[in-house]
Order: structure tokens, then sequence, then C-alpha cells
């Protein structure tokens, strides 16, 4: 039997799996390791890598994918290449919900970097950096000068070395309002905010934090969609293309 694949990675993907599921769509979800915030889709769902391409393009044949709805995060960009171009190769249906990412507005002070190690060329030395990016580009902003980086990571996640010296985890448990991230920002007497610009409500509350309390925000720079996919801009667009294609 024919059927849409749901690549989830981004919030929206649980609306988007809910939506589909409520109509009877046949569908099946795919939830990569680093999105356990997403476990629990209304959708039979995969975990784990596809074991790069190939293992993609043999996955799409033997379950008789019909298209792909990409709702990964904004900087998953191997992921989306790959998904793009393998759908592209088959003749299959391909779209990605591509969120708007975030604008300044008054009172922001924000600094365009173009990627993590950028941030040393703005930040100056001693200074209190909260990263809040990833664990992943961590060891990125290794060559900041004597700043104290502190990263934070989800409490239930095991314990593990802070990829360089001057960092350090902060154990947290999530959704976080303005009021708290304000009194966070405080306590650890953070001078810069370091974001990846993803767009989108989760990181909302440390932006207007930062604005509130006048810090400097280092904005990464989110990379180009795919060219010539389908992009979709809300969950709704997303769920009415799926209906389309599957």
């Amino acid at each position: 039997m024919k059927r849409l694949l749901l690549l989830a990675g981004a919030g929206e993907a649980r609306a988007v799996a809910q939506g589909l599921a409520d109509v009877g769509a046949a569908a099946v979800a795919s939830l990569e390791g680093s999105a356990r915030f997403l476990s629990g889709l209304a959708l039979p769902t995969r975990h784990g890598g596809f074991g790069g391409a190939a293992g993609f393009e043999r996955y799409l044949d033997e379950q008789e994918i019909a298209a792909v709805l990409d709702v990964t995060h904004p900087f998953a960009e191997e992921i989306s290449a790959r998904t793009a171009a393998s759908c592209a190769a088959r003749g299959l249906p391909y779209a990605l919900l591509w969120r708007p990412a975030w604008q300044p507005d008054v009172g922001d002070d924000w600094v365009a970097l173009e990627n993590e190690a950028a941030a040393a060329a703005h930040i100056p030395a001693g200074s209190t950096v909260f990263v809040a990016t990833g664990r992943r580009g961590l060891a990125g902003f290794a060559n900041l000068r004597n700043c104290e980086v502190i990263a934070r990571r989800i409490a239930e996640a095991a314990p593990e070395p802070f990829p360089f010296a001057g960092g350090r985890y902060l154990a947290s448990v999530a959704p976080f309002s303005v009021a708290e991230e304000e009194a966070l920002f405080r306590q650890l007497g953070v001078d810069w905010l370091v974001v990846k610009n993803a767009g989108g409500e989760g990181a909302r509350p440390k932006l207007h934090a930062a604005r509130n309390l006048g810090l400097k925000v280092g904005m990464i720079a989110r990379p180009a969609p795919p060219e010539g996919v389908t992009l979709l801009a809300t969950v709704e667009e997303a769920l009415d293309w799926a209906r389309a294609h599957g």
C-alpha cells in the first residue's frame, strides 16, 4: 500500500502527525534519535537513522513511499538535502515545512553570525555566554577567549563532559517562561545569548528575556533550503499538501 512518509524533527511534526491520523491518512513517521521530545506521535513511527542515502532510498522502495513530507529541524540541512535529492531521483513528491525565521524587534540587540565559530569575532574575552544551539555544535565555540560558556541539557540525559575547558552544562527541564529565563540569566550573570535562527516558538522566551535584560544575542543564520523544493510555512499548509499527495 502506498504511504506518505513524515520525517519528524521539528515541533510542528506532532500537530502534522495528529492531523494526518485524524483523517485516517496512510502515513508513517520517522523520528531521528535526537528528537526525543517528539516521542508518542499519532502515527506508526520508526526510530533512528536510515544508514545514509542508500539506506534511505532502499526504505522508500521497500515501504512503497508515495510522497515525503519533511518536518525536520530547520538546521537539519543534510537530512533535507539528501531527502530532496532522493525524491527527485525517484520522481516522488517532496515538500519541506520551512517556518519563518525570527526577525529582530524594537529593543533587540542581535549580531548576525554565519556559524558557531564566528561568535569569537564579536564576544569579548571574559564574557559569560549562554549557548542555546544544541550540543552537537558546541565544539565550534572552543575559540571563545577566556569566556564562561554555559549550555543547557535535558535533565534526564546521561551526564557527559563538556567538549572544551571553560564550559559547563546546566541540567534543566523545559518548558521555560520569560520570567524563568530572565531570572536564570540574572543568576548566571549572562552577557551574551547565542541561538540558531530556527524560528518557531520554542526559544522565544529566551529572546524576550534577552531583550528585557538588554543582552547581546548572537543569531546564527539558518542554512538555505534545498533549491527548487516546495516550501510550506504552516502546519495547515503541510496538511493540505499531504492530503493532496497521500
